[in-house]
């Protein structure tokens, strides 16, 4: 996952709205958002390789979602599957605070991570480049390769286009989010330096991604309304273009 842009108990109607793309190489074999066999209460993607997921919500309301952190030598294939944090997260029943500051006794044992976990009403973050755990404040937020609201390109431009739609609509329609998530043009402006190429950098740079083998593979949408309403929508791309939707609605269970 490249792109996390969130608001949080800033509408009228929804108390939790997110979209959020996840960027990987077109080859990872990954199954599409649904409740998993094995843990029935989960909704998610799952990553066919190492098991785990990006993002996901429990019908009783638990949500996380993790991105990589890109700087150089924060990487390292022995390692634990950062996938697992939001998966064992989603199935376990600890408290967002009680499960990350677990985590930050062993955080060194994966590769650069940026984890959000929660529920509809709080959310909690934690990242293992020198951070403790901190709870999110109310308002829109944006989380790409670097720590929480680093204001890189896409992470300001895809937070600021967020909150101003979320500002003069009451009745949100989810395809004009989907539109934010599918933004391809790239900065102009300055690049973060993560160890890779400029060029590479630039491209990308964009909140969409589509390059030679690796891309945005899919796009997800999560609102959570005052009556604890879920919609949980799902997008999902190849390296040709849309390949599909997932849709899930359902009422948090108390």
């Amino acid at each position: 996952m490249c792109l996390i842009i969130f608001q949080k108990n800033t509408h009228p109607h929804y108390k939790l709205v997110v979209a959020a793309n996840r960027d990987e190489f077109y080859g990872r074999p990954t199954a599409p958002a649904q409740f998993w066999k094995q843990h029935p209460e989960m909704l998610a993607g799952q990553d066919l390789s190492k098991g785990g997921t990006w993002l996901g919500l429990t019908k009783q309301g638990r949500f996380a979602a993790v991105t990589n952190i890109r700087k150089p030598g924060f990487e390292n294939a022995d390692k634990k599957s950062r996938g697992a944090l939001v998966s064992d997260y989603l199935t376990g029943d600890a408290t967002p605070e009680a499960y990350l500051d677990a985590l930050d006794r062993e955080k060194d044992d994966y590769s650069g991570f940026n984890l959000l976990v929660g529920n509809q009403n709080e959310l909690f973050y934690l990242h293992n480049d020198g951070g403790t755990v901190d709870n999110v404040t109310d308002g829109p937020h944006g989380l790409s390769n670097h720590h929480l609201d680093t204001p890189w390109p896409k992470v300001v431009k895809g937070r600021e286009r967020l909150d101003d739609y979320m500002k003069t609509t009451e009745e949100i329609d989810i395809d004009v989010i989907f539109q934010l998530l599918a933004d391809s043009e790239q900065t102009t402006g300055a690049l973060p330096e993560t160890g890779l190429p400029e060029t590479l950098e630039r491209q990308l740079s964009s909140a969409f991604i589509s390059i030679p083998e690796y891309g945005t593979r899919s796009s997800t949408v999560v609102l959570i309304d005052h009556d604890d309403n879920a919609t949980f929508v799902e997008r999902t791309f190849t390296e040709d273009g849309q390949t599909g939707e997932n849709r899930y609605t359902f009422k948090i269970e108390s």
